[in-house]
This record gives structure tokens, sequence and C-alpha cells, in this order.
């Protein structure tokens, strides 16, 4: 499966953004997908999970109630929609793929991760 992140960028604290994750090669709609985000000396920190269907979704602490996780199997696409951003919250974001339908725990993905990855998109907030 190939995936192309979209949408960082820079903003003020406070501000919005959207990303996008275009999936491809694979039935998108089959597996469960993910958004991760490393700053820099930093390891990599999960951020939030879907299931196939949209019916589970799980958040980091850290992004509880700001960030949302939404996808449209028919346009192939997963979406990360980011409110009320923190200078914490810089970072490259990743969309990651699992190989099951459904949600695995968030501890899991915080300790394993997903099994494809696409690359990167920077987000930046100033304060």
């Amino acid at each position: 499966v190939q995936l192309q992140a979209s949408g960082g960028g820079s903003v003020q604290a406070g501000g919005s953004l959207r990303l996008s994750c275009a999936a491809s090669g694979r039935t998108f709609s089959r597996y469960a997908m993910g958004w991760f985000r490393q700053a820099p000396g930093k390891e990599r920190e999960f951020v939030a999970a879907i299931s196939w269907s949209a019916h589970s979704t799980g958040y980091a602490d850290s992004v509880k109630g700001r960030f949302t996780i939404s996808r449209d199997n028919a346009k192939n696409t997963v979406y990360l929609q980011m409110n009320s951003l923190k200078p914490e919250d810089t970072a490259v974001y990743y969309c990651a793929a699992d190989t099951i339908a459904t949600m695995r725990t968030e501890d899991y993905y915080r300790a394993y991760g997903m099994d494809y990855w696409g690359k990167g998109t920077q987000v930046t907030v100033s304060s």
C-alpha cells in the first residue's frame, strides 16, 4: 500500500489544519488507519486511529477534544482535523495503515505502530 500525506504547514497557536492521506495499492477500506507524529529529538508518538468502518476511533490523551480522525473510503482518504493547535503539536505527521479492519488498542499502537507508512508532512505551530 502507498500512502501520501498532505496538508501540513505553519500556523499560529489556536489555529487549525486538516491533514489528508491518500492511499493506493490495496483495498483501502478494509484496513484500520492511523496518524502518528515525531517531533525533533523525540520518539514517534501515536496520535489517532480509525477502524475500516469508521465506527471506532481512538486518540492520544494529548489531542483528545482537539483532533478528529475520519475517513472516506470512496476516496481512499483518511483525514486528521486539528483544532486549537499548540506549539507542542509541532512535528512531522505520518499516516499509517494496519493489516486488519478493526482498530487495535491505543496501547498497541503506541508500542508497535502500524504496518505501512507514508512520507510525513510537517506541521509547525508558533506561539
